[in-house]
């Protein structure tokens, strides 16, 4: 099958055919319009090589829609292949010469309704991030006014209600959209069963389950729960040689939202745990006693970042075996 490697752009697009692996045969460099005609222009079906970037879905819906075959690769996997300066055409070949890698694992083309669902959770971050700006702003109004502004942040607008109208109207503005953002979720995720049964994971919320599962796709690519949670980023960086074993702190490759969203799922869980611990510790599940016991060992940060780690693989047990949550599961594990 022919290879064609792609170096996306806003109007130029670089394009390099290879029919034999490691050998490009022709080169072209095309406007926007020309490269449309060039992609519904081959007769065979062609594996396309790009880089997962922006428009590169929709490049890729066109390609499959026409039977051809698509592989997008992530650019901190095609760099090290460059040989030379950062050009188009030297792209190009780093993509062909990455994409003959067999353990290279590229980029799923994410469906229509996955690609809205992820540009709604970046909207609903927008907007909170703004909302978060506008509080700072008043925050610091207010202590140069020498009046001291609330910790709570629903304090804090009451407090500052009075004083300046039109700030508290752009945060009002920000959280009416925030809401309807939350609503459209529920909404589009009302018949997902998927969905609804990662929400009954401690500390996996609609926010979090929705925006994982349109990261994620199909769970099946993933081996097991660990190769899940360290394509997110949530397991140790290692450093070792040797006899000699060092385990760092997490990675952070991978989806930062959906990091970010599992670590404050799992700050709540492990708050949770401890307060069911100080009231009733006879209602404490196994995962919830094993968070207690890891906070107490080796501190609240690490041991939420920890917890997040085995929530992903929870998620993806619930989500690929198909089966409810248990905070008291137990694996069994054959001899």
């Amino acid at each position: 099958m022919k290879r064609i490697a792609v170096d996306l752009a806003k109007s130029v697009y670089q394009v390099a055919e290879s029919v034999r692996s490691g050998q490009v045969v022709q080169r072209k460099r095309l406007n926007r319009e020309a490269f449309r005609r060039y992609i519904q222009e081959q007769a065979e079906p062609v594996e396309w090589v790009m880089e997962a970037c922006g428009t590169a879905h929709y490049w890729g819906w066109l390609a499959q829609s026409l039977g051809h075959q698509v592989k997008l690769l992530h650019p901190r996997y095609v760099r090290p292949y460059r040989r030379s300066n950062k050009t188009d055409r030297n792209d190009c070949d780093a993509m062909l010469e990455a994409a003959r890698c067999a353990d290279m694992h590229p980029v799923p083309v994410k469906s229509r309704n996955q690609q809205q669902l992820q540009q709604l959770h970046g909207l609903r971050e927008t907007w909170k991030k703004s909302r978060t700006q506008r509080i700072n702003l008043l925050r610091g109004m207010l202590r140069e006014a020498g009046i001291e502004a609330p910790t709570s942040t629903v304090a804090f607008i009451r407090a500052a209600n009075e004083l300046v109208d039109h700030v508290l109207a752009e945060i009002n503005l920000y959280e009416q959209c925030m809401a309807e953002c939350e609503q459209q979720l529920k909404r589009w995720h009302a018949e997902d069963e998927i969905v609804r049964k990662l929400d009954e994971v401690s500390g996996i919320g609609l926010l979090t389950a929705s925006a994982l599962t349109t990261a994620v796709g199909k769970p099946e690519r993933f081996a097991n729960g660990r190769q899940l949670s360290a394509w997110l980023g949530m397991t140790p960086r290692e450093f070792s040689s040797g006899d000699r074993r060092k385990l760092g702190h997490i990675s952070r490759q991978g989806n930062v939202y959906v990091r970010t969203l599992l670590i404050h799922g799992s700050r709540a869980a492990l708050l949770a745990a401890q307060r069911c611990q100080a009231r009733t510790p006879e209602k404490l599940t196994q995962l919830q006693r094993w968070a207690v016991e890891t906070a107490a060992r080796i501190g609240h940060n690490k041991a939420a970042v920890a917890l997040a780690n085995k929530l992903v693989r929870i998620c993806w047990a619930v989500w690929c075996h198909e089966r409810r949550f248990n905070g008291n599961w137990q694996s069994t594990k054959p001899a």
